[in-house]
């Protein structure tokens, strides 16, 4: 099990050097899960952290992953299932810290006609490649005795996926919220499946990096880690505030956003210090092993959790 190193090993890795006052160029696409990024940048906690982080916003999972690998970006908040899926292609990217896990903000939606994931058989279905949609509808699919090869998919992100069920092109959708309120509030024929309540923590997501880099910028990736919690701490004493300020970097109306947060839990540094010397490590493992039994070509191992997780800076946070 990896193990969080003590503040002497983390004050020796900070030893390897740092990038000084580099802007921090972060990836992050409109899931209300990483509203405490748009709330530190927007209160200065990054600034007060003494760290300059630039937010750049991304609708698919795979750029963010293409702008990480060239360096283009330093940071990325990516799904649990992506970094196993780009460390099986060989990517360096590492969690640094647990930021959310999702409930029943993530769905499988559908329209007349379908009333269970059985109905699916022979439906077309829109959802991202590789992004924790994949990994519900695997999931989903898997449970009722079906497979991919079961639906016909339509590859698309999952802010448009739910514009395409609305829109009639699909007969149903993999998405998060706020996708999911905007589409329910469309139409009362359209329904939720499936939610990822139905497997806790199946649906989680990281603050990411080179391991390289993670090692190469101590002081940076610990102020951000530091402004992160700052930001969850802000949130869950200013509720209104805090919230008013994710919807508005998610483009949601708070009468849709407001049940949408209810189905997410975020993480602060405390909880993360926790969750991931023990449960969240084994969940790794679970996502890793449905990942490979689902689509075995491409997920060849299930990372151990010391490929898969960088700690170091949270120890050093903590203290």
């Amino acid at each position: 099990m990896l193990k969080i190193v003590p503040l002497s090993a983390a004050l020796v890795l900070a030893g390897f050097g740092t990038a000084g006052a580099e802007t921090v160029k972060m990836g992050v696409q409109p899931w209300l899960g990483y509203g405490p990024l748009w709330v530190a940048e927007e209160k200065g906690f990054f600034d007060q952290r003494g760290v300059d982080v630039d937010l750049m916003n991304f609708n698919w999972d795979q750029d963010m992953t293409a702008a990480l690998a060239s360096g283009n970006l330093h940071v990325v908040a990516a799904g649990s299932n992506a970094v196993i899926a780009n460390v099986n292609q060989g990517v360096d990217q590492k969690g640094f810290l647990v930021m959310d896990l999702s409930f029943e903000a993530d769905a499988i939606l559908a329209g007349a006609g379908v009333g269970s994931i059985a109905d699916l058989k022979g439906k077309s279905v829109a959802f991202e490649t590789g992004a924790t949609s994949d990994l519900l509808m695997n999931y989903a699919l898997r449970e009722n005795g079906m497979t991919l090869a079961d639906v016909t998919h339509v590859p698309m992100g999952a802010s448009e996926a739910g514009l395409a069920l609305i829109a009639g092109r699909v007969d149903a959708a993999v998405t998060y919220e706020p996708y999911i309120s905007t589409a329910l509030a469309q139409d009362g024929g359209y329904k939720v499946l499936y939610t990822a309540a139905e497997k806790p923590g199946l649906i989680s997501d990281m603050l990411t990096a080179s391991g390289a880099w993670i090692a190469a910028n101590p002081d940076e990736v610990k102020a951000i880690i530091l402004a992160w919690d700052d930001a969850v701490r802000f949130i869950r004493e200013n509720p209104a505030e805090g919230k008013a300020m994710i919807a508005k970097a998610v483009g949601s109306p708070m009468e849709e956003f407001d049940p949408a947060f209810e189905g997410v839990r975020l993480y602060d540094l405390a909880e993360n210090l926790t969750f991931v010397q023990g449960d969240f490590q084994a969940t790794l493992a679970e996502i890793g092993a449905i990942m490979q039994a689902t689509n075995p070509d491409e997920i060849k191992t299930v990372p151990a959790a010391d490929d898969l997780l960088a700690l170091d800076p949270l120890g050093a946070a903590a203290n």
